[in-house]
């Protein structure tokens, strides 16, 4: 047994797929098969069911478990060692959404570079969902999520609260009220939207927890959504409401990106979630026993800092009028500055780094 017949191992285990993961990883399906058979020699035992498709035997998924705690214990040790050495080089994987991934890793990968040129920055798209699991397994370093509920040995940094609006194409509030309707309804909105004043309203919304939530609130208000179209997140759903075909939900960072695509004809109203502006839990999940090295605390520090100048961009606005209304809810604050950090959480860079 070595860590390359491990490793391949563990590729093949993700694709279930000879093929694929030979041609995935470069090398020729019979090297990839003798590495497999070399390990299911030193242990003794089939590590693959063949037939009828490749699947993992019994003995097979404890190797698996092996071979990712091996994994991340190697990365461990080249991290602490090139921090030893003063090496300033390695490799960084980050995980996130697509959308989140563009708002972020543009910011600030410029300045990351400029101090440690040598690191390679991996990213991988993915949802909340699926990025935990490749935490918890040491395939990533680091991940982009929405708050939850998390195994012990995942540490979590809430480092942002966005605030969630409602988008409505003026053309649809013109199409589906009456004249004194409209202006009644926005008047109302701009302080913060009541889902039940827009129930006449197509909406596109997002299968992803966010759009779990929005769901939550239209049972809360009594509302039965008219569902026009649904999509995974904010790039399929803001282009139709910007068409206005349908209204949809976005979180702050995602409006300030597409506000010049969205035009002066679309309404930007905070929504409600019991009496206050409803938020978003924005986080970055890391394994806790995966080293940090120095040059992941500054990629923290950049992101942490980048969001945190992002969410002061107002976004709300009437159609028509012209600029954004800042801070339309009475006592809206910044919810960064709304309570303490606890323990393990960003706020002023202590963290629990191990």
């Amino acid at each position: 047994m070595d860590l390359t017949s491990l490793y391949y191992f563990q590729e093949l285990s993700k694709d279930l797929n000879m093929t694929k993961t030979a041609q995935r990883l470069y090398i020729s399906q019979q090297t990839l098969s003798n590495h497999i058979q070399r390990l299911e020699q030193h242990y003794g035992t089939r590590l693959f069911y063949r037939k009828p498709a490749l699947s993992l035997t019994c003995a097979g998924e404890f190797v698996l478990s092996f071979a990712q705690v091996v994994a991340k214990e190697e990365r461990n040790l080249e991290d602490i060692l090139s921090d030893v050495e003063h090496q300033e080089r390695g490799t960084l994987r980050v995980g996130a959404s697509m959308a989140r991934g563009a708002q972020f890793l543009l910011r600030i990968l410029p300045d990351f570079q400029k101090k440690y040129p040598r690191v390679e920055v991996r990213f991988v798209d993915g949802l909340s969902a699926k990025l935990e699991k490749k935490i918890a397994n040491g395939e990533l370093d680091f991940a982009v999520v929405l708050s939850d509920r998390y195994d012990a040995d995942l540490v979590e940094h809430e480092f942002l609260q966005e605030e969630v609006y409602l988008c409505v194409p003026e053309v649809l509030l013109q199409r589906y009220y009456a004249p004194e309707e409209v202006e009644s309804i926005k008047e109302r909105a701009i302080r913060g939207a009541d889902l039940r004043d827009f129930d006449r309203l197509p909406f596109s919304l997002m299968t992803n927890r966010l759009g779990g939530r929005i769901w939550e609130r239209f049972r809360q208000a009594g509302v039965e959504p008219w569902v026009f179209f649904t999509g995974p997140s904010t790039a399929q759903t803001l282009p139709l409401c910007a068409a206005g075909t349908a209204a949809c939900f976005s979180t702050n960072l995602s409006l300030v990106d597409q506000l010049e695509r969205m035009g002066d004809q679309v309404n930007i109203f905070p929504l409600m979630d019991q009496g206050e502006p409803m938020v978003q839990k924005l986080s970055l999940l890391r394994h806790r026993q995966r080293y940090l090295t120095h040059f992941a605390k500054y990629f923290m520090e950049l992101l942490f800092d980048s969001t945190a100048e992002l969410d002061q961009i107002p976004v709300c606005r009437v159609a028509g009028e012209g600029g954004t209304v800042e801070n339309p809810v009475e006592n809206l604050q910044n919810p960064l500055e709304q309570q303490e950090k606890p323990a393990g959480k960003a706020g002023g860079m202590e963290t629990d780094w191990g």
